[in-house]
């Protein structure tokens, strides 16, 4: 899983981006804005994969990971209209989801881009330059639709005017200023915009960066926030940046003590990450072979064998069949052997429908 960092400028991204990913990236409020951005990788916690420890006892444990990218300086002039271009466009394309950093902390040395602090017109400013880059992307894609049909066979001018026709209707909705995750499109229209990865598409997570003394309010900031944006897609979290920034530097020993002090249940990034995994949809299964454990991330509703690609694209051409036994039935036999003495361990076709926390053995014949 990729997800992208935006936000406006001073609005605390690079001190998320190093809470979520224990970084040292530089977040003086002076410092310029760099082209280079910040990349992090951060694993996904995964207590199923302790217990799977001690069933297996595999030489090496690899769990998921999330990379997350600080686009620095996407959004020097928010709000002017510029969109979002170039190496920062091609960045934020390739993420599967987007995380705003919304400022509602209040900091006189880091003041404010618009001089106030206020969420719901920082979050339509940002949305707005994804719009722009949006609108630019389609219109370039019109052109071409139009040069296309001059020329086209009959079979290919139908499916160029059905693409035109849903494209305009997105490019109607996009100069009303609404998001296409707020368009309401129906789910073989959403499917068909796959490949233009949108960036008003991808499902968002707005991240609101309180202030240490904004942390019993944390509940209702988001509350309010998420009860104004009911859309699919999209969900809203609130943290204290620079506060988790400096527990993420800490042993995690050390950092659950202070969380401990101030009321806090779960670090930052576990938090994240799991709520990132249910916007997306994504779910976990595990597998064991030459002594690794390694866990898999894959969209609900993925096949046996699609899962079998996600490994290596040879295993799910020779696919044959999957040896599959659920976490919970395994964690109560205790092993494989026992699973399968009590008919737990299951042999299932291409189609099967992977579930959270299947333990799979793939059978293929190259």
């Amino acid at each position: 899983m990729e997800v992208g960092i935006i936000g406006l400028p001073k609005s605390g991204k690079t001190t998320v981006f190093n809470a979520l990913t224990r970084g040292k990236a530089e977040t003086a409020a002076y410092a310029q804005a760099t082209l280079t951005p910040n990349v992090g990788v951060s694993k996904v916690p995964e207590p199923r994969l302790h217990s799977l420890d001690k069933i297996f006892q595999p030489k090496k444990i690899v769990p998921a990971e999330v990379k997350y990218v600080d686009i620095a300086g996407a959004a020097r002039f928010p709000g002017k209209g510029a969109g979002i271009g170039g190496q920062f466009l091609n960045l934020l394309s390739n993420a599967d989801a987007l995380l705003q950093v919304v400022r509602i902390f209040e900091d006189e040395k880091v003041p404010h881009v618009e001089g106030s602090i206020d969420p719901k017109r920082d979050m339509a400013n940002m949305d707005l330059e994804l719009v722009f880059s949006d609108l630019a992307m389609i219109e370039r894609r019109l052109a071409r639709i139009e040069e296309s049909l001059k020329g086209a066979r009959l079979s290919e001018r139908d499916l160029l005017l059905k693409e035109q026709v849903l494209l305009g209707k997105i490019r109607c909705g996009l100069d009303e200023d609404i998001p296409i995750w707020q368009q309401g499109l129906a789910a073989d229209e959403a499917r068909s915009l796959t490949d233009y990865q949108f960036l008003t598409a991808k499902p968002m997570l707005v991240l609101i960066n309180i202030g240490e003394n904004q942390l019993a309010r944390a509940s209702s900031t988001e509350a309010e926030l998420r009860s104004a944006y009911s859309y699919p897609q999209f969900e809203v979290a609130a943290l204290c940046g620079k506060l988790e920034m400096e527990l993420a530097q800490l042993t995690d020993d050390e950092a659950e003590e202070f969380r401990g002090t101030l009321g806090l249940t779960e670090p930052a990034l576990d938090r994240i990450i799991r709520i990132s995994y249910q916007l997306l949809g994504l779910i976990s299964f595990f597998t064991t072979v030459s002594g690794e454990l390694k866990a898999w991330t894959i969209p609900q509703g993925t096949t046996a064998l699609r899962a079998a690609g996600k490994i290596h694209s040879d295993i799910e051409k020779g696919f044959i069949r999957a040896e599959v036994v659920s976490f919970d039935d395994l964690d109560t036999c205790g092993s494989l052997p026992e699973a399968r003495k009590r008919g737990l361990l299951r042999l299932e076709g291409k189609n099967y429908i992977v579930r959270d926390g299947d333990i799979i053995t793939f059978l293929f014949n190259v």
